[in-house]
């Protein structure tokens, strides 16, 4: 975990070494699009490790990824140092939470090659239906609540739609 420069990164998030593996790359010479979503899970993992203690996991307890949107904002090649995954939250629901991320290069290398959202739901394996978060979890979630990444798609989203006639 390190103190990081990345634009438009909140303060709150924390920033984790990733290893990028030769495997990762494509026919061009790049990570492969499909890699960032790894790179997304990991971070995740050691963020969980850090916001929530040691001493509980809520991968074991039931964690479900609902929803991801990643923009690839540029093509991002081998090195042997890792990259750099910022995780933080942008919003807190009643059972389910939203994670912010951005994919920068290994340390001295700034640059955002992605940014990405994913929304998880705490999950009750016994019942096997969503449950509320506890009051723990939304105070360690609101301890890095921070603002989401603009993606491409908000955009879209937010813009009025054609309609055929």
């Amino acid at each position: 975990m390190s103190v990081h420069p990345l634009t438009n990164v909140p303060d709150v998030a924390l920033v984790y070494p990733i290893t990028v593996r030769w495997a990762d790359m494509d026919a061009y010479a790049h990570v492969n699009n499909v890699n960032y979503l790894r790179f997304f899970e990991e971070a995740r993992v050691y963020a969980f490790k850090d916001w929530f203690g040691q001493d509980r996991d809520l991968i074991d307890e039931g964690m479900l990824v609902v929803s991801q949107a990643i923009d690839y904002l540029l093509p991002m090649g081998f090195a042997y140092a890792p990259c750099r995954v910022a995780v933080w939250c942008s919003d807190v629901g009643a059972a389910s939470f939203e994670l912010g991320y951005a994919v920068a290069g290994a340390q001295g290398d700034d640059t955002v090659y992605a940014r990405g959202r994913v929304t998880l739901v705490s999950y009750d394996l016994q019942t096997e239906r969503p449950r509320r978060l506890g009051a723990a979890e939304r105070e360690a979630l609101s301890a890095v609540l921070g603002t989401g990444p603009r993606l491409r798609s908000d955009k879209r989203a937010a813009a009025p739609r054609a309609v055929a006639g």
